[in-house]
């Protein structure tokens, strides 16, 4: 059995981590209700986007954008993979780079050439240790001027798309569900889905200035950032749900230990208090 000493040394240690686990618990929590209301803000503007973008297609037809066509034949596909820029969140980032591979793995079997474009440093780690080929890391998730460099990285895809030089976007990161739940999902950015020509009509008769194809040229590469914000945000949120409930489940953890360990600490106390009895006993019995 360990000594009184060392039984001490470790209560304490398990108790300074059950203090860092539980602060960086409520840090998360925190950021967590911060990120919802933003995203919780975003989606009713992306939601009415998606809606004039189903009106303008369905009176112009599929045809009415390069954005929306899809290629006969997928010869080359770029991947944006979104994932965490630390750890200790539990199995987000692990589940979210598996779904990736898989989806590398799917493109590459039906003879597409795949490269990568990384946002978050576990992500970028994982792709340079992996056999995948990196076009371009873009950095840190969390990072202060992601909001003002993601529309110039979305733009340039759409560029390298409409010269031919990529034929699918697809996006890989984790969907927020709720506090408990992100699961990884595959979003497809370009070509644009969801704005079918068979939509129906809006009903009566609308204006639009300065005209249909205008606007429909205009809104469709900035649709292609609200999405791609979306996404972010949805990962960054699960991120934190995450990081919450996995500092909690460490907490409790630490909370158990620190109580299994305060027995073995009674336990020895128990056992050393009676071995200096017996010796006492012994040595009075051993003077008469």
């Amino acid at each position: 059995m360990p000594s009184l000493k060392d039984i001490r040394k470790r209560i304490s240690s398990v108790k300074n981590t059950q203090k860092i686990t539980r602060a960086l618990k409520l840090v998360s929590a925190a950021k967590l209700s911060r990120a919802q209301r933003e995203l919780g803000r975003l989606k009713p503007y992306a939601e009415k986007q998606q809606a004039l973008i189903r009106d303008l297609v369905a009176e112009l037809g599929g045809d009415a954008s390069p954005l929306l066509a899809t290629r006969e034949r997928v010869r080359r596909v770029a991947v944006l993979v979104v994932a965490s820029d630390r750890g200790m969140c539990g199995g987000f980032n692990s589940n979210l780079l598996k779904a990736f591979a898989r989806v590398v793995a799917e493109r590459e079997q039906r003879g597409a050439e795949v490269v990568c474009y990384t946002l978050g440093r576990r992500a970028t780690q994982f792709v340079e240790k992996g056999k995948f080929t990196l076009e371009a890391n873009l950095g840190e998730a969390l990072a202060a001027d992601l909001v003002e460099r993601l529309p110039g990285v979305v733009q340039g895809l759409v560029g390298r798309f409409l010269a031919g030089e990529l034929d699918e976007v697809l996006v890989v990161s984790n969907r927020f569900i709720n506090a408990i739940t992100q699961t990884p999902s595959t979003q497809q950015l370009l070509p644009i889905q969801g704005a079918s020509a068979g939509a129906a009509a809006p009903a009566g008769e609308r204006i639009y200035e300065p005209g249909r194809q205008q606007l429909l040229d205009f809104i469709l590469p900035r649709s292609l950032e609200i999405k791609a914000r979306a996404l972010l945000l949805e990962s960054v949120t699960g991120e934190h749900a995450a990081r919450m409930n996995a500092m909690n489940n460490a907490t409790d953890n630490a909370a158990d230990m620190i109580q299994s360990l305060t027995l073995d600490l009674n336990r020895a106390r128990q056992a050393a208090i009676t071995t200096e009895l017996m010796e006492i006993i012994s040595g009075a019995e051993a003077l008469k």
